[in-house]
């Protein structure tokens, strides 16, 4: 359980991390890597194979460090489901979960079993808000159309998934709470039809890092007025739109 400093939630919640997407610009396998890397081969910890012979793992208890702390990437920022974090928000009072912001829950290589113990996890404590937030979209697509654990219509849930670019997919269906997350923002874009977007722009160090211009900024808000979305920058817009930024919630998602 993680209190964050992600301004458009309160609380981070991490029963799977790792990522096998290879974005460049990625902030989470940074961390992973830096504070990972703790598996010996002695602790209970299932190797999986998944169809495109990537590795995952499976982790039923948490691996301690030498130091005695546990660690928090164990297998560093391959795709790894730490099952035993499952109950962390069960008793707590509700707020807004930001679902897996160190892994892409929908990526590809994760199976359907992690994905219907989180959902699970997730309905045994409905006083929550959850957000989930992939690049790979057309997992929500398939899950709808395939499984019946996909859960329809439910209020406490949002679906969100990555857009930063004119190629990036899209998705819509009114039956759920669809977000988008415009982060990083690689180019001018029109805002695509959603329930609220979220726009950043690209932070770290990285040597071709992308400055976005006030003017995509003014056209997502301009997009999103125009269709009525509530837009949320955050914070790593203030070097270039100033105070105050628009810092929007859907009525749904508005703190107490």
């Amino acid at each position: 359980m993680n209190n964050t400093k992600i301004d458009w939630c309160d609380s981070t919640w991490n029963p799977v991390t790792g990522c096998l997407h290879g974005c460049e610009y990625c902030y989470a396998r940074n961390i992973a890597e830096r504070f990972g890397g703790e598996v010996t081969g002695k602790e209970t910890v299932k190797r999986i194979t998944v169809k495109d012979g990537s590795i995952i793992w499976d982790l039923e208890k948490p691996i301690c460090k030498t130091d005695g702390k546990i660690s928090p990437y164990p297998c560093g920022f391959i795709p790894t489901f730490h099952r035993y974090k499952l109950d962390e928000y069960r008793n707590k009072k509700g707020r807004n979960i930001f679902v897996c912001s160190m892994a892409d829950l929908f990526g590809d290589w994760v199976p359907d079993s992690w994905l219907d113990e989180v959902f699970a996890a997730c309905k045994k404590a409905p006083q929550h808000n959850y957000l989930f937030l992939t690049k790979n979209p057309k997992r929500y697509v398939e899950l709808i159309n395939n499984t019946d654990f996909f859960v329809k219509s439910t209020n406490n849930m949002w679906f969100g998934y990555s857009y930063t670019d004119k190629h990036s997919k899209t998705w819509w269906n009114p039956d759920y709470n669809i977000f988008i997350s415009v982060e990083p923002i690689l180019e001018p874009i029109e805002a695509p039809k959603c329930k609220w977007l979220i726009v950043g722009a690209e932070t770290g160090k990285r040597k071709d890092r992308v400055i976005p211009e006030r003017k995509w900024i003014e056209h997502i808000v301009e997009s999103c007025r125009n269709n009525k979305i509530p837009v949320f920058m955050k914070s790593s817009l203030a070097p270039i739109w100033g105070d105050p930024l628009i810092q929007e919630f859907p009525e749904e998602l508005k703190r107490k």
